[in-house]
């Protein structure tokens, strides 16, 4: 067996599940794909439900995705987690998709039922769970800022926040020309009957900009939803003059768990969480969109300590 697969080994069952006790029916889709821990997280959930299949990591360049997926429906999987980069792409080869992954315009989980490819997006409403679990508050009371608002996971987490009817909004991002379009998607979500418009509660901000700070007063969860902080010589990637005591700070990286973002938060005494509660939710989600009437939370979250123990 292999930490990770590659289309090479999808030549075959046999092939595939050389030397396993189990069939591989369940994948992770990445590239890279090494550093994923969603086999640590669905095996053992698997084992529990009596499964009998293996959870195994597929390592997909980009461009490749609908060639995997074929491969993979002819070797009889049950479904697919889908991350970083494909979501997008992925959205492209299903034949329905779910409202909710519709409205984010990303998908991270596929399910093969029949002929058809369903497509959904577990990480918004997983998100929704995590900050309920780490904060003890609701998205909808919440005035939200979300740094890499233009990614895969910023735009899901937005629009999720969105769908929930958060108080306020601000997107913020290297590139204001990659938000331009989506915060217009928003919008609409924003409009009310109260005095203030969308333009009040909605706002679009790039990283550099003199008014994050101000900004930062009126917000109650930050949330960081790039990539800076994966290496543990990476710097914070909003100021430490936006940081406050009375902010949730949300890193959606979960490894390493204390990231600079994180360190500065709670130097600057916000309340914070990584995303290890995300990875959590969202992936008892799919679960249970693989595997209808289980319930693998508990197991999951026992099998997460033991992963980062």
């Amino acid at each position: 067996m292999k930490d990770v697969y590659t289309l090479e080994d999808l030549v075959s069952r046999a092939h595939l599940d050389s030397g396993a006790d189990q069939p591989a029916r369940i994948a992770v889709l990445g590239h890279p794909v090494t550093h994923s821990l969603s086999p640590q997280l669905h095996q053992p959930a698997l084992d529990a439900t009596s499964a009998g299949m293996r959870y195994i990591r597929l390592e997909v360049e980009p461009g490749n995705i609908r060639t995997a997926l074929q491969k993979l429906r002819e070797l009889d999987f049950v479904g697919v987690n889908v991350t970083v980069p494909h979501k997008f792409e992925a959205l492209d080869t299903c034949t329905e998709i779910d409202a909710n992954a519709r409205a984010l315009g990303a998908i991270n989980t596929i399910l093969f039922d029949g002929d058809d490819t369903l497509g959904f997006n577990t990480d918004g409403p997983g998100f929704v769970r995590a900050i309920h679990e780490d904060f003890l508050v609701d998205v909808k009371d919440l005035r939200i800022m979300i740094i890499g608002a233009g990614g895969g996971a910023g735009q899901a987490i937005a629009t999720q926040c969105a769908l929930e009817g958060c108080q306020r909004l601000i997107l913020v991002n290297r590139s204001l020309g990659k938000i331009q379009p989506f915060s217009k998607r928003l919008a609409p979500y924003f409009s009310s009957e109260q005095l203030e418009g969308p333009g009040d509660r909605l706002r679009i901000l790039p990283l550099d900009s003199p008014e994050l700070s101000s900004e930062s007063d009126h917000i109650d969860l930050i949330v960081n939803a790039t990539s800076v902080g994966l290496k543990r010589t990476d710097p914070s990637p909003l100021p430490g003059s936006c940081l406050q005591p009375h902010h949730l700070v949300y890193d959606t990286i979960y490894n390493p768990p204390q990231t600079r973002l994180l360190q500065d938060a709670s130097n600057h005494g916000a309340r914070t969480a990584n995303g290890l509660s995300l990875l959590l939710h969202q992936g008892a989600l799919a679960f249970e969109l693989w595997f209808p009437g289980t319930n693998p939370l508990k197991t999951m979250r026992s099998a997460l300590r033991s992963a980062i123990s």
